[in-house]
């Protein structure tokens, strides 16, 4: 009898602790799912930016080595603006050096923002663009042409495809983990 109004007492205890510990692991899992949902939204945004700010560039013309739209853009100068512009991010000068940053994604695992490569010169990543989703991208063609949108699925393109890479990814900071290495 002595042992007994301790032994109820702890249990009492246990009961009501019990409870309390198994809603850790919930809140644990609500707050990961928060981060998670935080990291999703901010790469949407940061891909929303660059489709924005590269549509915005529609109808500049063409210029061998242009880096102003003022005078005139090359592929790879409508890409390093846009970049610059919607996410602060440097890029190289060229479209070969450009793809040598980020991570390197498959044609099927396309998202707006990504970069993507073609052969337009006989040689690899001669050209770039920036999808915008829906087989859709953007880009300065050539000489005598304007920025325009185009579907990568045109078998003019779709010959010439050479591969992509995202620079912008979905980790916190919204910047590819190799980008941010490289630099």
């Amino acid at each position: 009898m002595h042992f007994r109004t301790p032994l109820l007492a702890l249990l009492a205890a246990l009961a009501i602790a019990l409870p309390a510990q198994a809603a850790e692991p919930a809140k644990a899992l609500a707050a990961g799912a928060q981060v998670e949902r935080s990291a999703l939204d901010e790469y949407a945004s940061a891909a929303e930016q660059l489709a924005d700010e590269a549509l915005s560039y529609l109808g500049i013309r063409y210029r061998f080595g242009g880096t102003s739209p003022a005078t005139g853009l090359d592929c790879s100068g409508l890409v390093l603006n846009v970049f610059r512009n919607a996410v602060g991010l440097d890029l190289p000068r060229t479209a070969r050096e450009m793809a040598d940053l980020g991570d390197k994604i498959g044609k099927h695992d396309l998202q707006p923002g990504d970069l993507v490569f073609f052969n337009t010169m006989r040689r690899t990543f001669s050209h770039v663009g920036i999808y915008l989703g829906d087989g859709k991208f953007v880009h300065a063609p050539s000489s005598g042409g304007r920025v325009r949108v185009e579907n990568i699925a045109t078998a003019y393109w779709a010959k010439r495809f050479n591969g992509a890479r995202r620079l912008v990814d979905e980790d916190a900071l919204g910047i590819s983990t190799q980008l941010v290495s490289a630099r």
